[in-house]
């Protein structure tokens, strides 16, 4: 399922998760300014590898940072920069500004030890913000589990009797989110592949911040939110405009 928004309204503007974004469209426009203009060392200089950070994690160290605002392609930084835009205003609000780009660091953190020890051999060179993003993620799922998200229709074939949208609760969504990272992530053991997605990355990320959310709380009284009533978008919002006319719906038949 592909998350278009959530109807989770925060109370503070999320300047922090905004300044991630920015970041993060930053760092991919310098990266591929470079690798245009001919220097393939970039993801290798400053992506995660794990092999040469076993090795020497004090030199190596500084590419867990660098590799959290690198991409391997325009879809990798659009699919995150969306789900960041949609999940991360509401965990931003309920933790604070602070707290929020220390629990992000650590998420990605956490996401890079998951991955080398996975494979601690790799020589392959990870990149990404989906790490401290799927921390993110699991941050949500703790605070919001029934809070409304607005999905494209995963049945194409529906789109002409559900509309183009459709609303599930956000446990649902991350779920079904986790768990694909989780059964193809196992599936990949001992496969011999030459790169991909880093999946125990996302899963150690998830984690962490399924972990972390509720320390990270301390102190704090999370604030009132929108809760799922039913899968079609509220009337006037802007998701309502792509659901068909009522009389073209299942129900004109009853």
């Amino acid at each position: 399922m592909i998350p278009i928004s959530d109807l989770n309204p925060t109370q503070r503007k999320p300047v922090v998760n905004t300044l991630l974004i920015v970041l993060n469209i930053a760092a991919f426009l310098w990266e591929y300014s470079l690798i245009a203009g001919g220097a393939p060392w970039v993801i290798p200089g400053y992506g995660v590898v794990p092999r040469r950070l076993v090795a020497d994690p004090l030199g190596e160290g500084f590419t867990v940072a660098t590799s959290m605002f690198m991409h391997g392609g325009w879809t990798h930084l659009g699919g995150n920069m969306l789900f960041l835009y949609i999940f991360g205003d509401n965990v931003e609000d309920a933790i604070g500004r602070v707290r929020y780009a220390l629990f992000y660091a650590v998420c990605g953190v956490g996401a890079a030890v998951a991955q080398i020890l996975i494979d601690p051999t790799s020589a392959i060179p990870m990149v990404g913000a989906s790490g401290a993003i799927a921390g993110v993620l699991g941050a949500y799922l703790v605070l919001y589990p029934r809070a409304p998200v607005t999905v494209l229709n995963p049945i194409p074939p529906l789109w002409f009797l559900l509309g183009l949208f459709v609303v599930f609760p956000a446990w649902l969504v991350v779920g079904e989110w986790f768990l694909w990272q989780l059964f193809s992530g196992v599936g990949s053991l001992g496969a011999n592949v030459g790169g991909g997605v880093a999946f125990f990355a996302h899963i150690g990320g998830f984690i962490a911040g399924l972990l972390l959310i509720r320390p990270a709380m301390a102190g704090r009284r999370k604030a009132p939110s929108s809760r799922w009533h039913g899968w079609q978008p509220p009337p006037g919002s802007r998701e309502d405009r792509w659901h068909p006319p009522k009389a073209d719906r299942w129900d004109r038949w009853q």
